[in-house]
């Protein structure tokens, strides 16, 4: 199993920000509250050539099949913004994010890049997700779908799930979204520069 890891530290101008899964960096502790499952696919570790940086890569050849749970059990974050940097690999993809309500109702919301509609049932809200080429970095407002979809109140995150097909860099909350000035480098996705003679 390729680890990935939990970190929660970081600060963002002075605000806790918690970070779910940091793929570059091997020098941080594993975590054993992550799980993945993988059919007919896999979770790598490789290094991209557009960021020259170690990701996590989730392939499968069905995206229901193949994923990674962040963490396996529930985790309870209250910070409403979630941000994930994820390349697009001109392949079916889709994420999960379950929260709890202040009816105290799990709902989950699910984006994917081959949904055309959004769709609201009484405890799943699924949405379509359109990515640019290359990497992107997708901003949840958590607090905002929840009282759009049903008129409730966020009150925490209990689990991220990730389906194939993607590679990851970063997955982090934050108590608001913050400018490009305002964001460590870590939390940066940085290309490389283009040199020219």
């Amino acid at each position: 199993m390729v680890p990935y890891y939990l970190v929660v530290q970081g600060l963002i101008d002075g605000n806790v920000g918690l970070q779910l899964l940091q793929a570059e960096n091997g020098n941080n502790i594993e975590s054993n509250s992550n799980r993945s499952k993988v059919v007919n696919g896999h979770v790598k570790r490789p290094q991209d050539e557009d960021i020259q940086s170690n990701v996590l890569e989730i392939i499968g050849s069905n995206i229901q099949s193949t994923y990674i749970t962040c963490p396996a059990a529930t985790i309870g974050i209250k910070l409403p913004f979630l941000v994930l940097i994820v390349k697009n690999l001109k392949k079916y993809f889709t994420f999960e994010i379950q929260v709890l309500d202040d009816k105290n109702v799990r709902r989950r919301f699910r984006a994917s890049n081959f949904q055309a509609v959004t769709r609201v049932k009484p405890s799943m809200c699924t949405m379509p997700l359109r990515m640019d080429e290359g990497w992107n970095q997708i901003q949840f407002n958590l607090a905002d779908f929840t009282k759009r979809a049903y008129g409730t109140n966020y009150v925490g995150t209990l689990r991220v799930q990730v389906h194939a097909n993607c590679r990851l860099r970063r997955i982090y909350f934050s108590d608001r979204l913050y400018s490009e000035e305002e964001v460590p480098p870590e939390f940066k996705l940085y290309l490389p520069m283009q040199i020219r003679l």
